[in-house]
């Protein structure tokens, strides 16, 4: 180990930065935010260094460099594109045994600076030792993406109740379960959400009773298919769970972003299939969540849109489940996009319609005159097998025969396919098309030849990424 990692108490010390440029700049307001007292010694300063004097926020001591300036400092900075002037502050500062960093010359550093991720009072320091400074930044970027920002505020709430849970709990063991059951738990999730009163009050009831555990329900939302429109939440909240209830349409990208060690319970849906019932997964959720687990339900696309999400959530509140939704990118959002397909477009839709092909029986009829009134955009989910009926109603009922449609499947990975064609053969097109697949019906799809981006370089032989025009 090269460098031992500290992290220094800056509050109210002096620390001298021998440079003004834009580089001292950087160096000095990561000093302020540790509640340094900043020492200038610089020529000239960066304008916003000057606004900082002038405001009273750190001191301009000098033009040049005295080594006598070291004697009353704390730690010292050099930041100035003299390599000669940077030279003798490291020497005068080596001699004095001051803690010196010389910024972009490894060899003249006795600290340096890691890459932070900043949740004070938790901070996360990430260091190559000077060799491979990009690589720790973007080290620095994945942890970022990990750690919700509710974290701070969650580290010092929990300090605040320290001293009362040594008092309540005796054993060293005891404490550690206690906080890996709340920082995994219900006063993670309260944190997370914004809402500290009532993250203060779990704790408050779980050192009232600390055997009694209360799990909770958390509906996210994989998005499409291709694993990096996962949101930052949905993602850092796969890390929490204990079991993940998912279905079918979740990638296999999404799923190797699970904690490693949490439970999967397959609960699919497929077209014409259902391997769990809608009633049984309901009854999963409600008694994993009594059993005090952190319990994802993973759904692709967004869980409120055609997702079954309410219906879910639903049962957790008559059961008195806490819970708590992530949303994620629609299949109509995420597959047109990729498909190069505006949902709307001044000049052909000015609004979209998301509508389901699967209903219930007994649910009433669309309103055709509505929907096949023209300048707007349908999206519509799991309509394959209904592609002749929908679109034998929009042309009974207005909409022309030539408004160009697009079925897109898979939308997202890496085998996407769109075919393109007209209204008139969305049944040949949906059926050439593997399932589940969306329909798209308006204007706006003859804009994909302009605009189709997406060309994964990973496609099958029989090109089934590719758009296909049914002519």
């Amino acid at each position: 180990m090269d460098y031992l990692p500290l992290f220094a108490d800056l509050k109210a010390r002096p620390v001298l930065v021998v440079g003004g440029g834009d580089i001292a700049v950087r160096k000095i307001s990561l000093l302020r935010r540790a509640g340094a007292v900043v020492r200038i010694v610089a020529k000239k300063l960066a304008a916003e260094l000057q606004r900082d004097v002038d405001a009273g926020h750190v001191e301009w001591l000098a033009q040049e460099f005295d080594e006598q300036q070291l004697d009353q400092v704390f730690l010292v900075i050099a930041a100035t594109n003299n390599r000669e002037l940077n030279r003798r502050v490291f020497d005068a500062a080596n001699a004095r045994h001051r803690l010196v960093n010389v910024v972009d010359d490894q060899p003249l550093c006795s600290f340096i600076f890691p890459s932070i991720v900043d949740r004070s009072p938790l901070v996360v320091a990430v260091s190559s030792g000077g060799n491979a400074p990009v690589l720790a930044r973007l080290l620095r970027e994945k942890i970022e993406a990990l750690l919700p920002q509710s974290l701070g505020r969650m580290a010092a709430v929990a300090g605040s109740f320290r001293e009362r849970i040594k008092t309540v709990l005796s054993t060293t063991d005891a404490r550690r379960r206690f906080w890996e059951q709340a920082f995994r738990g219900r006063f993670a999730s309260l944190m997370a959400a914004g809402n500290e009163t009532a993250a203060r009050e779990n704790l408050e009831a779980s050192l009232a009773n600390p055997q009694q555990q209360t799990g909770e329900i958390i509906l996210v939302g994989a998005g499409p298919g291709d694993a990096g429109l996962l949101t930052l939440r949905g993602l850092q909240v796969l890390q929490q769970a204990d079991v993940v209830l998912y279905d079918h349409l979740v990638s296999d990208g999404v799923l190797e972003l699970i904690r490693r060690d949490a439970d999967r319970i397959c609960v699919g849906k497929r077209a014409g299939e259902h391997a769990v019932a809608q009633h049984q997964t309901n009854q999963m959720l409600v008694d994993l969540a009594r059993e005090g687990k952190t319990v994802v339900r993973l759904k692709g696309g967004d869980p409120f849109i055609f997702g079954r999400g309410g219906e879910e959530l639903q049962a957790a509140q008559q059961a008195g489940i806490a819970f708590q939704v992530v949303p994620g990118i629609t299949a109509a959002a995420g597959a047109t996009a990729y498909a190069g397909i505006p949902l709307t477009h001044r000049e052909h839709a000015q609004s979209v319609t998301f509508v389901t092909g699967h209903y219930k029986p007994d649910s009433q009829p669309f309103d055709w005159a509505h929907l096949a009134q023209g300048r707007q955009t349908l999206a519509i989910y799991m309509g394959t097998m209904k592609a002749a009926h929908i679109s034998e109603q929009l042309i009974q009922h207005g909409r022309s025969a030539d408004t160009p449609v697009a079925v897109i499947s898979r939308g997202t990975r890496s085998d996407q396919q769109v075919l393109t064609g007209t209204l008139q053969q969305l049944d040949d097109l949906a059926k050439r098309s593997p399932m589940p697949a969306l329909l798209v019906i308006g204007e706006v799809v003859a804009l994909n030849t302009q605009l189709a981006w997406f060309q994964p370089t990973t496609q099958a032989e029989d090109d089934s990424s590719a758009v296909v025009t049914l002519a």
